[in-house]
C-alpha cells in the first residue's frame, strides 16, 4: 500500500478506533500498525534476511546548502511535529538510536520478524562506510505515523560524532552546519529535545568525555537547559550511576527530575539482534527490548510534555563563536603583518632605500688636437678623482706631467691631488650631470650627515612611520576589544562559555591585553582560563 492517499484513512480509522470497546481498539490498532509496516516493507529493500528480515527503507532525499534531509511519509501541515537533536561522541550510536526511534515510532514489538532502518548501521571505526555516514548533519523527517505509537510526527536531526579521528577542525564544522541549519529559512528553529547521546561504559569523566561534554554544551544558549536530556545507550538497563556521576562531575545543564538527577533514558541497543538470540537468551533479549521500548515511551512523553524552545539564542551562540574564530584569526593575521611591516620599517630606518636625485660624471666630447708643432688642444683630467684639472686652457702640454696643475710629479687641483699617471689629456672632458636613483639611508647619511636638508628629511620618515605604527596599532587595538567583547557576550548567553572551543584563543588574548595594558580584562580573562582548565 503505498503511502499517498493513505493518512487520510488512517485518520478516520483512528477516530473510529478512539470510540470502540478497548479491546477491538486494541485489535484495530494492531491491524492499522500492521498496514503500515505492510506498506514500509513493500517499499523498502531487504538487506537481510534475518531473523529478523532487516529492510532499508528507501527514503526521499534532498540536499539544501551543506546539509541532508531525508524525509519519509507525506507531511501534513495540520500536525503537531516535535523535533530531537542528537549529540555525542563517534562511537556511541546514534544511528542505531534513530533506527530505534523509527521502529519504536511503526510499531514493531519483539515478536516481529522484522526489522527497519533509515540510517545505514555504523560498522567499525575508520571504515570508509563509517566516516559517510557520520560525515555531515543529517535531518531525519518522519510523517505519517502519528496518532498510532506517537502522537506527534518526528523530526531527528543527527550530528557528526564528537572527537573524530578526523580532529577539533571537523567538530568545528558542526557548529557551522547546525547554524546554517538553525537560520535557513526552511530548515529548524525551534526544539523540543537535545539528546546527550553517552554510552553507558563511559563511567568515569576522562579528559575525552569532558571535551566532548564542552563542546557539545558550548553549541547551545542558556534557555535550551531545561530540554537537554542524557540518552544512555549499551545499557544493561539499570541505574547508570557512573555515567549520572560524570554527567555531574562534568557540570553539564540539563533538565533535571524530582530527585534533582540529570533526566535520563536508557536503550539497549541490541534490538536489530534480538531475532538472532538461541532460546535460552530469549528471556534476556525480551528484557532489554521490554526496558528500551520502555523508555521509548518515558522519552516520547517527555517531548510530548516539554514546551519547545526557540532557538535565537542558540544561534546568537553559535554566530558568536564563528565570529570570535574570524575574529581571532583576523587579529592574528593583523599583527604578523603589523610585526612584520615595524621590522621591515626599522630595517629601512639603517638602510632605507629611496629616490634620490645623484650627482654623477659624464665624459662629453670637446672641441681638441694638435694644432701645428706646439698646440694640443684638450683637457687634463684625473681618472681617480673623476674631475677636470685643466680645462678650458690646457693647450701647451703634450702630456699630462707637462701640464701647468702638476707639482711635483702630483696634481694640485683635484680632490686627492692625485699622481700624474692617473690624468690624462684628452679631446673630452667631465661633465656634472643629476639622475634618480635609489639610495640607502645609511648611504646618504653617510654622505650627507652634516647637510641640514638631509637630516630634515630623516625627521619626516621617522614621523610617517610612527605615524603608520600608530595606525596599526590602533587597528589591533580594535580588533582585540572586539574578540573580547564576543568572549563576554557568549559568557552571557551561552549554556557554557567555559570550553575547550573558548581556552584556544584565551591564552593569546590574555597575551595580547597585557600588551595592551588592560589589566582589567586581563584579570577576566585570566579567572575564566582557570575555570576551563579546573
Amino acid at each position: 500500500m503505498k503511502r499517498e492517499g493513505n493518512g487520510e484513512k488512517l485518520q478516520k480509522l483512528e477516530e473510529i478506533c478512539s470510540q470502540m470497546d478497548p479491546g477491538i481498539r486494541t485489535q484495530l490498532r494492531e491491524r492499522i500498525t500492521s498496514s503500515i509496516q505492510e506498506a514500509l516493507i513493500s517499499e523498502s529493500v531487504q538487506t537481510h534476511k534475518g531473523p529478523p528480515a532487516v529492510y532499508q527503507v528507501i527514503p526521499k532525499k534532498e540536499t539544501i546548502g551543506t546539509l541532508s534531509k531525508v524525509t519519509i511519509g507525506e507531511k501534513d501541515e495540520m500536525k503537531i511535529n516535535k523535533t530531537i537533536l542528537l549529540v555525542g561522541e563517534t562511537g556511541t550510536g546514534k544511528s542505531t538510536l534513530i533506527n530505534t526511534l523509527f521502529n519504536y515510532a511503526v510499531g514493531v514489538k519483539f515478536e516481529d520478524k522484522f526489522w527497519f532502518q533509515i540510517v545505514e548501521e555504523e560498522k567499525e571505526e575508520g571504515t570508509h562506510q563509517s566516516q559517510s555516514q557520520t560525515s555531515d548533519v543529517i535531518v531525519y523527517q518522519i510523517f505519517g505515523f502519528e496518532g498510532q505509537i506517537l502522537p506527534f510526527s518526528l523530526t531527528i536531526i543527527n550530528t557528526p560524532g564528537f572527537g573524530s579521528t578526523r580532529g577539533i577542525e571537523e567538530d568545528d564544522i558542526v557548529s557551522q552546519r547546525l547554524f546554517d541549519l538553525f537560520r535557513s529559512e526552511d530548515g529548524v528553529h525551534q526544539i523540543n529535545a537535545v539528546g546527550l547521546v553517552v554510552k553507558a561504559s563511559d563511567y568515569r569523566l576522562s579528559d575525552r568525555l569532558r571535551y566532548i561534554f564542552d563542546s557539545v554544551m558550548s553549541l547551545f544558549g542558556k534557555d535550551l537547559k531545561r530540554n537537554i536530556v542524557a540518552l544512555i545507550t549499551h545499557s544493561d538497563g539499570r541505574r547508570p550511576e557512573n555515567v549520572l556521576q560524570a554527567l555531574e562531575d562534568a557540570k553539564i545543564k540539563c533538565s533535571k527530575d524530582e530527585m534533582n538527577q540529570p533526566v535520563h533514558f536508557l536503550f539497549n541497543n541490541q534490538q536489530k539482534q534480538q531475532g538472532n538470540t538461541s532460546e535460552k537468551d530469549k528471556v534476556g533479549s525480551k528484557y532489554s527490548w521490554d526496558f528500551t521500548n520502555e523508555e521509548m515511551c518515558h522519552l516520547r512523553d517527555f517531548m510530548k510534555n516539554t514546551k519547545p524552545q526557540l532557538l535565537e539564542t542558540t544561534v546568537e551562540v553559535l554566530n558568536e563563536r564563528i565570529r570570535l574564530k574570524a575574529c581571532i584569526q583576523n587579529l592574528k593575521e593583523r599583527i604578523e603583518l603589523n610585526e612584520q611591516k615595524q621590522e621591515d620599517e626599522m630595517e629601512r630606518d639603517i638602510n632605507f632605500s629611496m629616490e634620490v636625485d645623484e650627482v654623477y660624471k659624464e665624459k662629453e666630447p670637446i672641441r681638441g688636437g694638435k694644432w701645428g708643432l706646439v698646440f694640443l688642444e684638450g683637457a687634463v683630467t684625473c681618472s681617480v678623482c673623476e674631475e677636470n684639472c685643466h680645462y678650458p686652457g690646457c693647450t701647451m702640454a703634450q702630456k699630462p706631467a707637462h701640464c701647468e696643475v702638476i707639482k711635483n710629479g702630483h696634481c694640485t687641483v683635484c680632490t686627492n691631488k692625485c699622481p700624474a699617471s692617473v690624468h690624462v689629456k684628452e679631446n673630452w672632458s667631465y661633465v656634472t650631470k643629476t639622475r634618480k636613483v635609489q639610495k640607502t639611508l645609511e648611504a646618504v647619511k653617510e654622505k650627507y650627515d652634516q647637510n641640514k636638508a638631509e637630516c630634515e628629511n630623516k625627521s619626516t620618515l621617522l614621523e610617517n612611520l610612527e605615524k603608520e605604527t600608530n595606525n596599526l596599532t590602533v587597528e589591533r587595538s580594535e580588533l582585540l576589544d572586539e574578540a573580547y567583547s564576543h568572549v563576554i557576550r557568549l559568557e552571557q548567553i551561552a549554556l557554557k562559555v567555559d570550553s575547550v572551543s573558548t581556552l584556544v584563543h584565551l591564552d593569546f588574548l590574555i597575551e595580547k591585553m597585557k600588551e595592551k595594558g588592560d589589566q582589567e580584562k586581563v584579570k577576566k580573562l585570566e579567572k575564566m582560563k582557570i575555570r576551563i582548565e579546573k
